[in-house]
């Protein structure tokens, strides 16, 4: 069984049932149950939409007593971008909710994900299986309680990917904020192969990276030419970028300090920013920021807010 490692923005999938007012005893208790989803849905988590849309092709069908609370939760999920389409992993399109329930667990097998949430009658059926998680006991299911708020990793490239693949496959808009990332230093490498990340997508979605106009702190703080920025960032990504049908827009500021990547999906706090070190020693933090304070950041560095002097501003390629 493969197993996703902790991870800020998670992925499941649900079988339609738990949208079924029918496996409820009482309305109320579905919708306790599906606020509870909710909560997590909107804030930290991505849903499989699988077989290409098949699955949420199902609840088109209006034979079936769809719970309101759950309609709801699927238009606001729509709408916010957290719909993932995955590929067909069975053979034969599924017709029970049994059925919905082994296509996420071979889902799972071709693309790891965080857990598969289903009612307790599927899942007797299906048979035990540790992504899965029974809606009547989710605060007790593996795939549910693996969730956190900040993680703990290595300062390397594989770590930052394992976190940020998600994202950069699924969000719209993405600010990298560091105000030292410099594509000419050694330990701000890997950022490329980040961004690249974001390739393939239709349409392509807008990447921004904020950093200061200075090199150094103290005595030792030297002002940069803006014009000197555009040359490195050219150098370094144009060609690369080019390639990968990807534009990043680069905006430099007199001055910040905190290191953040905002999304339309999650805002991520992170300790010492984008870069990288050998040393497998040295550990970094990083937090999933509340959508109140994502906003702000977002606000921050919009340049209309003047909350600092914008002092250049240009796109790569």
């Amino acid at each position: 069984m493969n197993f996703l490692p902790m991870v800020l923005l998670c992925e499941y999938a649900v079988t339609p049932d738990v949208f079924d007012t029918r496996f409820y005893p009482h309305e109320e208790v579905g919708t306790a149950r599906l606020e509870y989803l909710k909560d997590v849905f909107l804030e930290e988590a991505l849903l499989r939409n699988l077989r290409h849309g098949e699955w949420l092709a199902v609840f088109r069908n209006h034979g079936r007593p769809w719970h309101r609370r759950g309609t709801e939760l699927l238009k606001k999920m729509v709408k916010q971008n957290r719909l993932r389409k995955a590929a067909a992993a069975l053979f034969v399109s599924p017709v029970s909710d049994v059925d919905w329930c082994r296509e996420a667990l071979a889902s799972h097998q071709i693309d790891p994900m965080t857990g598969v949430i289903s009612t307790s009658q599927v899942v007797d059926e299906v048979g035990g299986d540790p992504i899965l998680g029974r809606l009547e006991r989710l605060s007790s299911s593996q795939c549910w309680t693996s969730r956190s708020t900040s993680v703990r990793m290595t300062r390397c490239h594989s770590e930052y990917e394992a976190q940020l693949r998600l994202i950069m496959h699924c969000a719209n808009s993405f600010m990298f904020i560091d105000p030292h990332l410099d594509p000419t230093q050694q330990r701000y490498f890997d950022v490329l192969p980040i961004l690249l990340l974001a390739q393939g997508r239709c349409p392509t979605p807008l990447i921004e990276v904020h950093r200061v106009v200075y090199v150094g702190s103290g005595q030792n703080r030297k002002l940069i030419n803006p014009t000197e920025w555009e040359t490195r960032y050219r150098n370094v990504w144009g060609n690369e970028l080019i390639n990968a049908g990807l534009k990043v827009e680069i905006f430099i500021w007199d001055d910040h300090h905190d290191r953040y990547l905002i999304s339309d999906l999650i805002g991520i706090g992170m300790g010492n920013g984008f870069d990288t070190i050998i040393n497998p020693n040295e550990i970094t933090t990083w937090s999933r920021l509340g959508r109140t304070t994502r906003d702000d950041i977002q606000r921050e560095f919009d340049p209309a807010c003047n909350r600092h002097v914008l002092r250049h501003r240009f796109t790569v390629p």
